[in-house]
């Protein structure tokens, strides 16, 4: 009998070899995401994976998919260390220390991830076309919302330039991440099989890139009303400089001043806390914003610090957006914060040393959920999304299919000029394409961009410079079938499958 060749040998008789190769393979599938954007990588990737769930124990495959995740998410996030370290001016070892911490967490739902494949699929290929897809996006879902969540570099993001795009309306980012893994799957499955059976295999890794090609000349919402002129103002400002006394004012002038030069625009977006400072300290410059909008007939959306105070209670300070019509004044608070950066979940005694330490220690207040749409001076609704709030794409569900346009403010300077941007312009990228909606997306220092409603980047501005573009924005009416059923179909199936296999499993014992 033949001998299998030793590659496939190396993850029971060398482990650590394996298990350093699957490190490997994990730092390339960084390079599936923006803004590399190899998405073909994936099932080269995938397939390793599988096969080690296919033909070691349940305990072999999950060493081997955390190091697989190790291997991802210390490459594809090492940007947490600038944010920390850099511009939060933390001790080295804290920075490293929150970005090792997080990415060994999210290695443990690849661990979990290898273990439940190879445990639910008893070594049968065919069973790991539904047991891997199923299991991939549960917990892929899970990482996304368990101790507070992190959902960056689900694998469906990496495929928003691929066919399996075309999929995105009908199933969310977690559907094209299951149909991803079922492709890889079907690769396995061909390469293990021969006759009918591998023709049906090979049938399945062609089948979801095929129909979601064709999925992608679907119309799912329609324009509704007039185009409108929109405006995104990008201040350019670093982190490091963003709140100094004498950045202060010069901040002020420019976003006013480049406002006034384009009054004909119905929109004019600035970026996230685009005014340094807390809403009580420049009320008179927002009256000068309101007053603005009144003359030039125009909606303002700025980003600021709104802090409010109420009878007997502390004040509370949102992240949040103010949008000024000439008529009224409407605000969106940010929802989801973002820990460790906007609020602190450690003890109180914790917090006293960091406030001793000199370090960020306070919490700003998440706004309430839902919260009413801003509408523009012509009526039209907006669903904001201040930052990490697109990054939980069910969490905007609430604003369709009321909502024309999609607003994302953020603040990416925190990321120096690491991948994160690209990797956050790519998540509000899937947002649009998932509820058929355009996207005006401003940020401090970039990737500003205008982005259509199947995805498509219409204009981008560069990165760390002042930018003003200007482009015509269309209201969409209508929604897609993910923005009806949001991630309930994908995962009531998932869940159905695991849930049987898992009772069959048992039974066999």
């Amino acid at each position: 009998m033949a001998r299998e060749p030793s590659l496939l040998l190396l993850p029971a008789d060398k482990p650590r070899i394996s298990q350093l190769i699957f490190f490997v393979l994990g730092c390339i599938t960084t390079l599936a995401f923006a803004p590399f954007g190899w998405s073909v990588l994936v099932p080269l990737v995938l397939v390793p994976l599988l096969y080690v769930c296919l033909t070691n124990s349940p305990r072999d495959s999950a060493r081997h998919g955390f190091w697989l995740g190790f291997g991802m998410f210390l490459t594809g996030t090492y940007w947490i260390y600038i944010s920390v370290a850099v511009f939060g001016q933390a001790p080295t070892w804290i920075a490293l220390l929150l970005m090792i911490g997080l990415v060994l967490l999210m290695s443990v739902y690849l661990w979990i991830t290898g273990w439940l494949i190879s445990r639910l699929a008893s070594g049968e290929p065919w069973l790991l076309l539904l047991v891997a897809p199923a299991v991939w996006v549960i917990v892929e879902w899970a990482r996304g919302w368990l101790i507070t969540g992190f959902p960056w570099m689900s694998l469906g993001y990496s495929q928003i330039d691929s066919a399996l795009a075309g999929w995105a309306p009908v199933i969310g980012v977690y559907g094209v991440s299951a149909l991803m893994v079922l492709s890889s799957a079907a690769i396995l499955v061909a390469i293990m099989t021969r006759g009918r059976q591998q023709i049906i295999a090979v049938g399945l890794v062609l089948l979801p890139g095929l129909v979601g090609a064709g999925l992608r000349s679907v119309d799912w919402t329609e324009p509704d009303g007039e185009p409108l002129t929109a405006t995104i103002i990008q201040g350019g400002i670093s982190q490091d400089k963003k709140w100094l006394i004498e950045q202060f004012q010069p901040t002020l002038d420019f976003y006013r001043s480049e406002t006034r030069k384009v009054a004909d625009s119905d929109i004019v977006v600035w970026p996230e806390v685009a005014i340094p400072a807390v809403t009580d300290r420049v009320e008179g410059y927002i009256l000068g914003l309101a007053s603005d909008s009144r003359i030039n007939e125009q909606t303002i959306l700025f980003g600021i610090l709104e802090r409010v105070t109420e009878r007997t209670m502390k004040p509370k300070t949102y992240n949040a957006i103010i949008a000024v019509n000439g008529e009224e004044r409407q605000t969106y608070r940010k929802r989801h914060l973002v820990p460790f950066g906007e609020y602190f979940p450690v003890p109180a005694a914790v917090r006293e040393w960091m406030r001793m330490m000199s370090l960020p220690h306070s919490d700003l207040t998440p706004g309430d959920d839902p919260q009413p749409l801003i509408h523009t001076l012509g009526g039209v609704e907006l669903a904001v999304a201040i930052c990490y709030e697109d990054a939980y794409g069910a969490e905007q569900l609430y604003a369709m299919p009321d909502a024309g346009i999609l607003i994302n403010v953020s603040n990416d300077a925190w990321f120096g000029g690491s991948i994160a941007a690209h990797q956050h312009l790519e998540i509000a990228r899937m947002r649009s394409l998932e509820v058929g909606r355009h996207t005006i997306r401003a940020t401090n220092t970039g990737i500003s961009a205008f982005i259509g409603p199947k995805g498509e980047i219409l204009e981008s501005g560069e990165q760390f410079v002042p930018v003003t573009m200007t482009g015509s924005v269309q209201p969409y009416k209508g929604a897609t079938p993910y923005s009806s059923v949001g991630n309930g179909l994908v995962l009531g199936l998932a869940f159905l499958i695991v849930g049987g296999f898992w009772l069959r499993g048992r039974a066999n014992l």
